[in-house]
């Protein structure tokens, strides 16, 4: 009797021709237990500042209606740090290319989003390796679909190389794990993590998040690290990063989908509060939260069946974003470990001269040799 042919090899013969929309996931975490967390988030305790009930980064998008409501705020032209982000990335992306571009990386997106960085990334990684896997992660499986999609169908990327995984990145757990089974997949060869669309700034413990993801590097790998920064730490400075948020309802809708899927709240955009400050004298720190200005109890239902009351002045957080000054980014990545390579800036085109920016990082783990011109020449320097 013959040895059966293991079912994945079968599954990649059947779908080859095959013009049905299938995608292939690796589901690396329990779904329910996703959603027992999320209930548990949201019975926090009072408080006006919010620091009780929460909506933590990844919830923010799990789930078909956040992913679409995510979708939408990316296309508004008044959401800045994305139209810049996408205006900005592929001139960023040039300048970094030729220190990856040669060395036959794969690539694995820790935070796949639209799939449309991916998919610059992709097409030019794999003209050096046409063999190179594409490995998206995400905690959403249907952002992970939509942003999948995008990144392989725009640069005719082989679905037999492409395997999406759902799971959350800010679990050392789920990342060591993930580590192990890239080592299994791939061998030596080097990979190129991304995490770009300031993603890193939209978790509460920031540097906890960046020393999890550097745990996984290998001395040939590569972390390409997008974020928002600015030049100026200041309360007027706050008060214009809270206000760049504020102005696109279509952000308002993204950023309450998650209430709006998982609980029975009426969802009133007057109660949205967009707070900025000053973050430990390094970073301006946005927080968008929800809170009950009605003047009386509002009793929420919760994914269990449960009832939450909101009294007045309750908060419940619904998002959290930074833009970091150089202070703040030579701390992180020297706390992490992490050697820059190579550096991009391009700052917010307004009437007025703009603090804001958006940067992208090429970083090596540990003390790896960096070229001559390096972004400590740059900005790293004082």
């Amino acid at each position: 009797m013959t040895e059966p042919v293991p079912v994945i090899r079968k599954l990649e013969k059947a779908l080859a021709d095959d013009d049905f929309a299938w995608s292939l996931m690796l589901v690396g975490e329990d779904q329910t237990d996703k959603l027992a967390t999320l209930t548990a988030d949201l019975r926090g305790p009072y408080s006006k500042t919010g620091d009780g009930k929460q909506i933590t980064s990844g919830f923010s998008y799990w789930g078909i209606g956040p992913t679409i409501a995510w979708a939408n705020a990316t296309n508004d032209p008044f959401y800045l740090v994305m139209k810049v982000g996408a205006e900005s990335f592929l001139r960023h992306w040039r300048r970094v290319r030729p220190h990856v571009d040669k060395s036959g990386f794969h690539l694995v997106s820790l935070g796949v989003g639209t799939g449309v960085k991916d998919r610059t990334v992709l097409g030019d990684l794999r003209r050096h390796n046409p063999h190179m896997y594409y490995v998206p992660v995400d905690m959403s499986s249907e952002m992970l679909r939509m942003g999948t999609l995008e990144a392989v169908r725009g640069v005719r990327f082989p679905m037999s190389q492409v395997l999406p995984v759902q799971l959350d990145l800010s679990i050392a757990d789920n990342m060591e794990e993930l580590g192990q089974m890239l080592t299994r997949l791939v061998g030596t060869e080097p990979i190129l993590f991304m995490l770009t669309g300031n993603t890193l700034a939209n978790f509460g413990d920031d540097e906890d998040l960046l020393k999890i993801i550097t745990a996984m590097l290998r001395p040939q790998d590569r972390l390409l690290l997008e974020v928002a920064t600015t030049s100026r730490l200041d309360e007027e400075a706050a008060k214009s990063a809270a206000d760049e948020y504020h102005q696109t309802r279509a952000f308002a809708e993204f950023v309450t989908s998650a209430l709006r899927y998982n609980t029975d709240l009426t969802i009133d955009n007057d109660r949205l509060d967009f707070r900025g400050e000053v973050e430990t004298d390094d970073a301006l720190l946005v927080k968008i939260v929800w809170q009950n200005n009605s003047g009386a109890p509002i009793v929420m239902g919760l994914p269990d069946h449960t009832d939450v009351v909101l009294e007045p002045e309750d908060t419940i957080l619904l998002y959290i974003t930074r833009k970091y000054s150089t202070d703040r980014l030579k701390k992180l990545t020297a706390a992490c470990g992490l050697t820059p390579v190579e550096h991009a800036h391009s700052g917010f085109r307004t009437r007025k001269q703009s603090t804001f920016g958006l940067d992208l990082l090429l970083l090596a783990p540990g003390g790896v040799e960096t070229t001559p011109h390096t972004l400590a020449d740059d900005i790293w320097s004082t």
